[in-house]
């Protein structure tokens, strides 16, 4: 396994991200900015984490009565899963934490918070560290996805993890979400830039600027821009549900093979372009390709289900993926992770719920690196 303090950042990358770093970056909690040598970058998600963050942030309001007590039950299987590997700290409201002590192993810190919903991979913080064992965590500003949903208390998420961290806060003058944001932790990152590139979130903002930005916040040399697809979904188009890297020049793509889904020409664009990219080291990229179910279990299929495998979470010692009940689909999903991820267990979980909202695992959690 890759220890990330042990990482080698070139003198050129250094002296790249110094230059850039004085400009993007400001310290919030009143603490003063830490030596300029001390270069951070975003680890890979494989790296050995300290815990994952959760939040059981579901309410009818958004979720509605028939799926919320489901949504919670999926959110807790998630979490018991994680457990088993690493520290869960799981957000939740004062009001509701005798419903999640009934669901949760007693293993998940609970931790008291205000929140509208529990797509933590968007609202948390995204932490970054360094060459000196130091930790940080940046606020990307979220705002609904666009302002597409109430963002009030999860505007405050990102603040709140860093301080329950105790680690600093770096700003941002973007608007985004972790979601879409995938890096392989060795300088190279892949972004949507339906999400990105998008006057719902960072109007009047070039490519250029946000690479000079994300270059500097994250640690990174190389971005390679997918074009996802605007107003199909909440998030219009996260990284994290269409490609992701299972190590330096590995990456998992997903594909919808239905001609007649929305997904489906867009996927058959990023494979085109994820086939000519190179990472930051130069290497062209292996490609693993995760294919969609076929079918769904019909209980809570709607038009806003996501049934795609790629939206998997890596945690110490396991992957949990979801599986959607087709035996071959799920099956063929499983045992391509398991020849990505050797050394971990695989561990598929029925999230229909979740997905009926139109998310994944890797939307509910957040890493922090050890």
């Amino acid at each position: 396994m890759k220890c990330y303090i042990t990482k080698v950042i070139s003198r050129r990358v250094f002296l790249r991200n110094l230059s850039l770093i004085t400009g993007a970056v400001a310290m919030s909690n009143t603490q003063a900015y830490p030596n300029l040598d001390d270069f951070w970058y975003m680890p890979d998600e494989a790296d050995r984490h300290k815990r994952t963050w959760m939040a059981f942030g579901a309410t009818e309001a958004i979720w509605g009565k028939r799926l919320l007590s489901e949504v919670r039950k999926n959110l807790a299987n998630i979490a018991n899963a994680i457990v088993a590997f690493e520290p869960v700290s799981m957000l939740v409201r004062p009001e509701e934490l005798t419903i999640a002590q009934a669901l949760l192993d007693a293993k998940v810190k609970l931790v008291t918070a205000t929140m509208d919903d529990l797509w933590m991979r968007d609202t948390g913080a995204v932490f970054v560290v360094n060459n000196q064992a130091k930790k940080a965590a940046i606020d990307f500003n979220f705002n609904g996805w666009g302002e597409k949903q109430e963002y009030t208390k999860d505007a405050k998420i990102a603040t709140f993890i860093c301080k329950e961290a105790g680690v600093p806060r770096l700003n941002s003058t973007l608007i985004l979400e972790g979601g879409g944001i995938e890096v392989d932790g060795h300088g190279t990152a892949m972004i949507t830039e339906s999400c990105v590139l998008n006057d719902n979130r960072n109007p009047g903002v070039n490519k250029e600027n946000i690479e000079k930005e994300l270059k500097a916040l994250l640690g990174l040399e190389k971005i390679i821009w997918l074009p996802g697809i605007k107003e199909m979904d909440i998030t219009d188009g996260h990284t994290d549900f269409y490609a992701r890297f299972a190590g330096p020049g590995v990456v998992v793509a997903g594909f919808d093979p239905d001609p007649s889904s929305f997904d489906h020409q867009v996927c058959k664009e990023h494979l085109r372009l994820l086939k000519l990219a190179k990472d930051a080291q130069g290497r062209n990229l292996e490609i693993v390709v995760l294919e969609a179910p076929s079918r769904i279990r019909d209980k809570f299929a709607n038009k806003d289900f996501a049934a795609g495998y790629i939206n998997y979470y890596v945690c110490n010692g396991a992957v949990i993926a979801p599986e959607f009940g087709d035996p071959k689909a799920d099956t063929a999903t499983r045992v391509k992770l398991q020849k990505l991820f050797l050394k971990r267990k695989i561990i598929q979980l029925n999230i229909d719920a979740i997905a009926a909202g139109g998310g994944g695992i890797h939307c509910t959690t957040q890493q922090e690196p050890m």
